[in-house]
């Protein structure tokens, strides 16, 4: 038998170890027992799983217990709210800039975004952004062990869906609970909104450092016009890339330093700018070519020029639009929780919460807040200003250092207001709100000051006229009157000139700015409250006080008036009585082009067209000859203004404010600490604050000519006539008040017209003692006294109520008056006989002295009893006698004489020639007696026939009266 190979017999054996029975059974035990093993590990991993399951979730659920389930709406309002600049406009939707906040946001629609931007910042943001519905687990758990190591490496776990969770719901509090609420929030905003939605959300939430300006910017919008100078639509891929890297670090990797200067070191932000170009590569979305050339481009080249903020050129526009779009949103949410404007006003406390609330809204919600200020006209405006020559010099003023307590001296300049208004609408066209706002941000057009007699036609003529009081030739007194309850005695108010212009027509008063005469007038009426007219126009700033003191009239306010408040009255007159509103917020829309607030011009009936009109028609003659006619050398274009100017006491301030058929402008200038104005030089600072208004006038008139210097004037309403009247009393003239010239023509209502004739002025006799005239008597000697035209001295107390110690005064400086005749009062005869004068001679002239009885008004001479002269009290008491006996004897008022005088005898010691001389001289007087007595008697005679005829024709005009009123 052959022997077998041995390779069989290997495989023999082998076979043999797996089919012997006893290997089998300790494979199948081993199988077995391996078996359970793994199945009880199994086991155990999936009870242990469940069990860290159920903790991890159990600790989950702890941590998100408390956050509310969050509906569609609830999530939509919390992630679509952030904070958005407002933006302001110029009138005629000319853009101003941003609101000034310290994050400047602009939002915008992802398809309003360049596609590189969306890709790069997905890409280097969240790769599986449109893969996940929220949170990406893996990235969780290698977060979640990174933390929990302590690992060196943190490569983050969130989406940007839970980023925008983070910024806009919750906070960036570095916890669990936090991360777990975020994870919950992120899964249920993936439920509620797409893809675009979420992402456009974050585009317009994310930080991107500070623009070139150095401002802190967020979103897209915000950082391609900030860095770049660019839409975000029209964003370069380097562009987009440079932008899409800064959320990691916004201010380690922005370009920019807080004042707006390039930084030293760009580094960083490079490469971080190569960085998303390398992960936009990697994903595919852009070629090998893009990402080369983007690489290398210079981006530097495109960073934006800083950009002048609006605050910075326009610090009070910006301002004043602020503050007052503040105040309307106030009221805007204070009215949908049920309070008004006025309840605001009475409680500081409800003020200061709706007023902070509306400042939020202004700076986060993105309004776009459209003004009515003019851009060009504001430019000039502003350019006249800082060329103006005729300030006047600047003033030493000490002040006290806020940060030492030291006292120093600084030299405060002369500042300046101004306003220009739309009478039809109110809207504030433009205005001025100082010279400098680096030096002083007081807006001087909203800062209140006395408003001196540019209070005149609000507060006394307008209201004096309205209640039938006064007219434009109403007859006032400008003498020296003690017009303070509580100064009684004491001569106020004064003029600006220091004089006293005698009586004077209230047109004449407003147009020369005469204080006495407005006092006068508005002391007449304060009874009947004319401060309620201010209130009716605008003043907000009235006191208790305003209402009562006298000192109101002409311009002493507790706390002053602003230039547009005072500017905005004077358009009431040129609205035909109807006072509007200015305003210079004409509407506020929303982010969603939604209008919220739109300016609606309402009117408040003050004046009548009627009085409206005599008041502007009296406010023309301060413009053609009164206190403003400079204004009309200094205009380049002609108008039908009408204006007041005003002073303050000691000339702290100066002001004009006029008005035309279209627009009212005031201009104000004065010292911030008041001081006089009055300084050395030509010009005066009334003529210097004058020809500042004509300036900026003409500033105007070169924007829009039309609007400042309309076609049409001031149109007469209805209900008013001229009537010719005295100009010494504003009553129908008289015989005498003709006689005297004074006659004149002047503008009434038609319910104020003068029904009474003038009794100021009548023809007759005076006597003249000294310097002094005095009312002649019946019985005074006619060649003692003169006929003329003659103040009646009782007119006067008749008239106005008060007593003038001279009248004289009431006629100074009145050159219409001049003929007239003013005396002081009528003589009262003491009823006896005058005491004889004491007489004495030198050589041939016979002298003696004045008696001392007042009512002595001439002497008669006597040669040899016959009566040779009559010498007036007022003339030289000496005659030139000729040889003879003398007597002289006084004569009084009533015409009794004295007894005689001692007699005086007059030798003939002359020669020949001088006793010729004599002779003719006392021939010459003896026949100018005696002409003068006949001269006399025939006027007595004349005037006995007039008096007969004026009798009869009385008679036969009652006659004709009594049968008109029979019939």
């Amino acid at each position: 038998m052959n022997e077998r190979p041995k390779w069989k017999n290997y495989l023999h054996g082998f076979l043999s170890f797996f089919t012997n029975k006893k290997t089998v059974k300790r494979a199948r035990i081993t199988y077995e027992v391996s078996w359970n093993i793994i199945l009880i590990f199994i086991i155990l991993l999936i009870v242990g799983g469940a069990f860290a399951g159920g903790i991890g979730a159990g600790y989950f659920a702890s941590l998100v217990k408390e956050e509310p389930i969050r509906s569609y709406k609830t999530m939509q309002k919390d992630i679509y709210n952030y904070e958005e600049t407002s933006e302001l406009y110029f009138a005629d939707n000319v853009y101003l800039g941003k609101l000034p906040t310290d994050l400047e946001r602009e939002e915008v629609k992802i398809k309003d975004v360049s596609p590189h931007l969306v890709d790069a910042i997905v890409s280097t943001e969240d790769e599986n952004f449109y893969k996940h519905d929220g949170v990406v687990p893996k990235a969780i758990m290698r977060a979640l062990f990174q933390e929990v190591s302590n690992s060196s490496t943190q490569s983050g776990g969130s989406t940007l869906t839970q980023q925008l969770i983070k910024n806009q719901i919750l906070t960036n509090e570095v916890s669990f609970e936090r991360k777990a609420k975020e994870i919950l929030l992120a899964l249920r905003l993936e439920k509620f909104f797409s893809k675009e939605e979420i992402l456009e959300a974050y585009l317009n939430v994310s930080t991107f450092g500070r623009n070139s300006s150095g401002r802190n910017i967020a979103g897209v919008q915000a950082a391609a016009q900030g860095i770049f100078g660019v839409e975000a639509k029209d964003l370069t891929l380097p562009q987009s890339a440079f932008i899409a890297g800064l959320p990691q670090s916004p201010f380690g990797y922005t370009p920019f330093t807080q004042d707006g200067t390039v930084k030293e070191n760009l580094e960083p932000g490079l490469e971080r700018m190569k960085t998303v170009l390398a992960r936009m590569y990697n994903q595919h979305k852009i070629s090998k070519e893009d990402y080369d050339k983007a690489a290398a481009y210079d981006i530097t080249k495109d960073f934006a020029s800083p950009v002048v903020s609006p605050i910075e050129k326009y610090p009070w526009v910006t301002y004043e639009i602020e503050n007052r779009a503040t105040q309307i949103i106030a009221e805007m949410l204070a009215k949908e929780d049920g309070y008004n404007a006025k309840d605001l006003e009475e409680d500081e406390v409800l003020y200061d919460q709706y007023t902070e609330l509306a400042d939020r809204q202004i700076h986060q919600n993105g309004y776009e807040i459209h003004s009515t200020i003019n851009k060009k006209i504001y430019d000039k405006f502003t350019e006249v200003v800082d060329k103006y020559p005729y300030f006047g010099p600047d003033k030493p003023q000490t002040v006290t250092d806020s940060e030492t307590g030291e006292k120093k001296t600084i030299m405060e300049p002369v500042e300046t207001g101004a306003i220009l208004i739309d009478n039809k609408s109110g809207a504030i066209i433009s205005f001025v709100g100082g010279r400098d706002y680096g030096r002083e941000a007081t807006n001087h057009s909203t800062s209140p000051r006395p408003n001196g007699s540019t209070m005149k036609p609000l507060l006394v003529y307008g209201p004096a006229i309205e209640l039938g009081t006064l007219s434009p030739g109403t007859v006032l007194p400008d003498v020296p009157l003690a017009l303070d309850p509580a100064r009684p005695g004491t001569v106020w108010p004064n003029n600006y000139d220091f004089q006293f212009h005698g009586l004077v027509t209230a047109r004449v008063a407003m147009a020369k700015s005469y204080n006495v005469p407005a006092v006068k007038a508005y002391a007449q009426i304060l009874p009947q409250k004319p401060a309620n007219y201010l209130e009716k126009m605008g003043f907000t700033t009235l006191t208790e006080g305003d209402y009562a003191n006298r000192s109101t009239s002409i311009g002493g306010l507790t706390n002053g008036v602003s230039v547009e408040e005072n500017t905005n009255a004077f358009a009431t007159f040129a609205n035909g009585g109807n006072f509007v509103d200015a305003y210079m917020i004409d509407k506020i829309v929303d982010k969603d082009g939604k209008v919220i607030y739109k300016h609606k011009t309402e009117k408040v009936k003050v004046f009548s067209p009627q009085t409206s009109y005599l008041t502007i028609d009296m406010m023309r003659d301060v413009i053609n000859q009164g206190t403003a006619t400079a204004v009309k050398s200094r205009l380049k274009f002609s108008s039908d203004w009408a204006g007041k100017t005003g002073t303050t006491q000691d000339f702290k301030d100066s002001w004009f404010v006029a008005t035309n058929p279209n627009v009212s402008f005031g201009v104000w200038t004065g010292y911030d600490t008041p001081k006089s104005l009055v300084s050395s030089g030509t010009m005066s600072y009334s003529m210097r604050n004058n020809y500042l208004w004509a300036d900026l006038m003409n500033a105007a008139y070169d924007v829009d000519s039309k609007l400042v210097d309309p076609s049409e004037s001031f149109t007469m309403p209805g209900g008013i006539v001229r009537r010719s009247v005295c100009s010494l009393s504003g009553l129908l003239a008289s015989e005498g008040c003709s006689k005297a010239g004074l006659v004149t023509t002047d503008l009434f209502k038609s319910s104020s017209v003068p029904n009474k004739t003038d009794d100021s002025i009548v023809t007759g006799k005076y006597v003249q003692i000294g310097n002094t005239k005095y009312m002649a008597l019946d019985s005074t000697p006619s060649e003692f006294s003169e006929t003329g035209v003659i103040l009646n001295p009782d007119y006067i107390e008749k008239l106005f109520g008060i007593k003038v110690s001279d009248p004289s005064d009431l006629i100074r400086n009145n050159t219409a008056l001049k003929n007239v005749v003013v005396p002081s009062n009528k003589i009262t005869d003491n009823g006896k006989a005058p005491n004889a004068p004491k007489v004495s001679n030198s050589g041939s002239t016979i002298a003696w002295s004045k008696s001392g009885e007042k009512d002595v008004i001439g002497y008669r001479v006597y040669q040899n009893g016959k009566k040779v002269a009559s010498i007036k009290a007022s003339d030289t008491l000496s005659f030139k006698a000729g040889s003879g006996s003398y007597v002289v004897k006084a004569v009084d008022i009533a015409g009794k004489e004295s007894s005689n005088s001692n007699k005086i005898e007059v030798a003939s010691k002359q020669s020949s020639k001088a006793k010729e001389d004599d002779k003719k001289a006392n021939k010459a007087t003896a026949k100018k007696t005696e002409e003068d007595n006949k001269a006399e008697a025939s006027k007595e005679k004349k005037q006995e026939n007039n008096d007969s005829d004026n009798k009869k024709e009385d008679s036969s005009a009652d006659n004709k009266e009594e049968k008109t009123d029979n019939t």
